[in-house]
């Protein structure tokens, strides 16, 4: 019966295609230059414009079209550079490990220890609900709580477990990660409780009967079936770290940096060949990070 609809579906694609007078072949093109037209005005053409803008001279007053390599030589032979790149890659690192222990862990504890559907709904949109309101205002939330005299270091005085209020709570590299954790966690969450509920619950019963133990079922059967949701989460963490600047000019106090914080002050500074020859060597380190992933896991399982 399969067979035969699907014989069905190509005759009427096929007279269809006749009666427009377009060639069969042609007309699977046909229904992908919509979405081919709206992905090159808004994502291909940009991203074109910011590679040819990154080859342009500029000064304090205005930009030259020109095809100078100066805007790179200056970029990438610059020690600043280096170490601000070295900088957004700890954030990244630090924040993309603690990301993936605690979404995995929730996501698990969604997955296989709640036993009700309803319920597993009700606390996931539980976890959603701080991202019904502003990033910046989400992050701005932690300053009462970490400051000088916020919640925490006034409460471990009054409890006499510190003799004056601890400076590195609030505006530190502490700070920066603590905050994108909180703002990316869901994130990671996400993907991989979706690939957790689609593991056959048959398997960890063979695995019982077979003599695994708890933690041999979760590393030779839980963990690498999630791994396609790890990954997906993975891109997300990475790419969302990368190109954060807000996080770290607010949360470091401008005692720390990161490339997007350094791409945004060569804008304000109308530096704008400069700001996309960043642009550039940033969208080339974020896509071999996101390739080394993909190297690693085929996320095809999880699409």
């Amino acid at each position: 019966m399969a067979t035969i609809a699907s014989s069905d579906a190509e005759q009427e694609t096929r007279k269809a295609g006749r009666g427009f007078g377009v060639p069969a072949w042609a007309v699977s093109y046909l229904q992908a230059t919509p979405l081919f037209l709206i992905l090159g005005f808004f994502f291909l053409l940009p991203i074109a414009m910011i590679g040819v803008v990154s080859f342009w001279d500029y000064d304090f007053a205005s930009l030259y079209p020109a095809f100078l390599t100066t805007n790179y030589t200056d970029t990438l032979g610059s020690w600043v550079t280096w170490k601000t790149y070295l900088n957004t890659l700890k954030f990244t690192v630090i924040v993309w490990s603690l990301t993936l222990f605690i979404g995995f862990w929730v996501a698990y504890f969604l997955a296989f220890h709640i036993r009700r559907t309803s319920t597993q709904m009700i606390l996931f949109l539980v976890c959603t609900v701080p991202f019904m309101t502003s990033n910046i205002i989400r992050m701005i939330s932690w300053i009462p709580v970490l400051g000088r005299n916020g919640l925490v270091n006034s409460t471990l005085i009054e409890m006499g477990l510190i003799p004056k209020p601890i400076e590195w709570l609030l505006y530190s590299d502490f700070a920066v990660v603590l905050a994108m954790v909180h703002l990316y966690t869901l994130f990671m969450v996400t993907p991989i409780f979706n690939t957790l509920m689609r593991i056959d619950r048959s398997l960890f019963e063979a695995a019982r009967d077979a003599g695994a133990s708890g933690w041999q079922v979760l590393w030779n059967v839980v963990i690498p079936l999630a791994k396609p949701g790890m990954a997906i989460g993975s891109i997300f963490v990475v790419t969302l770290v990368m190109a954060d600047f807000s996080t770290v000019q607010v949360m470091s106090g401008g005692q720390s940096a990161s490339i997007a914080l350094m791409m945004k002050n060569q804008m304000s500074l109308l530096q704008y060949p400069a700001a996309a020859a960043n642009a550039v060597v940033l969208l080339v380190v974020v896509l071999l990070m996101v390739a080394a992933i993909l190297r690693i896991v085929d996320i095809r399982k999880e699409l």
